[in-house]
């Protein structure tokens, strides 16, 4: 789950990373007020949305008066921001963050993820802040260094300076850099988060380093253990059909392809995207309906599927252990009832109660085309995909 930027800098406040003064607000009164009371020679208005890249797009705006700060609020509220880490469609503003300016000495970045094939914690540094740091990876990867945490031994002296010495950080600011990363390992662990990154870090001036950005994702398999954080979702920057999916325990994920799949298993619903593609053809979501389902869930994963109106085709590849072929035959069928479905559908049901599912298929009056396999299921839907187009 992401929070967006004013959320991840309260939360930097309570494990004392160092943030710019400033509020966030939701009118551009309020924003007005704000900057009138941080009394300043300038402020920067950042549009929140969750995503990346806003200050290359107008997101993000130095104003010299509250009267700009007005201005420049009332430009982005109510508007949607298209960035490189949007779609085309752009997430919604409805809140925008008013801090004061900073004098920049120096812009860093510094990040801190899960090490899977370590079990570790990583922190992630480089002196090239203010970049994408895949950008920095391929053009100058030797200004990123990496330094694995033990989660036994934890935070070490060796870590800070390591650290340091690649950001360059002098002696008398080491104080502020290993508070920093304290508080960053303490609000990972504590609220069981996926990543942290401040980009850019920033070097004032006098000396001081505060977190100019924050961003902060989180476990989603956690958030029962932690109400607060989930309490900070905003689903208005998520994808609608995704939340759909969600509410009847389906995972679901919109692509950009025109061949509707539904797959139960994560690991076999891979395979069949792959497969899909190696024919020439392009998915146009991951869908796991799970090992374990009913009629109910398959017919509302089989609308949501049609609701895309993408979709040329529509693959249906079961596995039936825990669940059985014939329920998933029943779902399929219940949902054509229920929507009008005008594309053809492909299905390759194999396992548990097979014979059952394929026998409920035949002789119906919608578009129903059975695989022997689902080589050739991959093949039959991205033809009828491609005769669709």
């Amino acid at each position: 789950m992401n929070i967006h930027e004013y959320q991840a800098k309260q939360l930097f406040q309570h494990y004392a990373i160092p943030i710019p003064e400033g509020r966030v607000a939701t009118t551009a009164i309020e924003a007005e007020k704000i900057a009138q009371e941080l009394t300043h020679e300038s402020w920067v208005v950042k549009a929140q949305i969750h995503a990346g890249g806003r200050g290359k797009v107008g997101g993000v705006k130095v104003a010299k008066t509250p009267d700009e700060v007005f201005t420049f609020t009332q430009e982005l509220l109510g508007t949607r921001l298209i960035t490189n880490q949007t779609d085309v469609t752009g997430l919604p503003i409805d809140s925008v963050l008013i801090e004061k300016t900073y004098p920049i000495k120096r812009e860093l970045y510094l990040s801190l993820l899960v090490d899977r094939s370590n079990e570790c914690l990583v922190f992630v540094a480089s002196a090239a802040g203010g970049m994408d740091i895949e950008t920095v990876a391929n053009e100058m990867p030797e200004q990123i260094i990496s330094v694995t945490i033990h989660p036994v031994t934890g935070l070490e002296n060796i870590h800070y300076d390591k650290i340091a010495s690649a950001l360059k950080i002098e002696h008398a600011q080491q104080a502020r850099l290993e508070t920093i990363m304290r508080g960053m390992v303490e609000l990972f662990l504590a609220k069981d988060a996926s990543q942290i990154e401040i980009n850019p870090l920033i070097e004032t001036d006098l000396g001081e380093l505060i977190a100019l950005d924050a961003k902060i994702n989180f476990d989603d398999n956690a958030l029962a253990l932690h109400p607060d954080i989930f309490a900070l979702r905003d689903v208005r920057q998520e994808e609608v059909k995704e939340n759909e999916a969600q509410q009847f325990g389906l995972n679901y994920i919109a692509l950009d392809g025109n061949i509707g799949c539904m797959v139960n298993g994560a690991g076999l619903a891979m395979a069949t995207m792959d497969l899909v593609k190696s024919k020439g053809g392009f998915p146009a979501n991951f869908l796991d309906v799970g090992g374990g389902t009913n009629v109910e869930k398959v017919c509302e994963a089989f609308k949501l599927i049609l609701a895309d109106g993408a979709v040329k085709a529509v693959l249906v590849n079961i596995f039936g252990g825990i669940v059985k072929c014939d329920v998933i035959a029943q779902g399929i069928l219940a949902a054509m009832a229920q929507i009008e479905v005008n594309v053809p559908v492909v299905v390759r049901l194999e396992g548990t109660n097979a014979e059952q599912g394929r026998a409920l298929l035949t002789n119906t009056d919608f578009k129903l085309y059975a695989a022997n396999d689902l080589n050739d299921a991959a093949e039959k839907v991205v033809a009828f995909a491609e005769a669709a187009e």
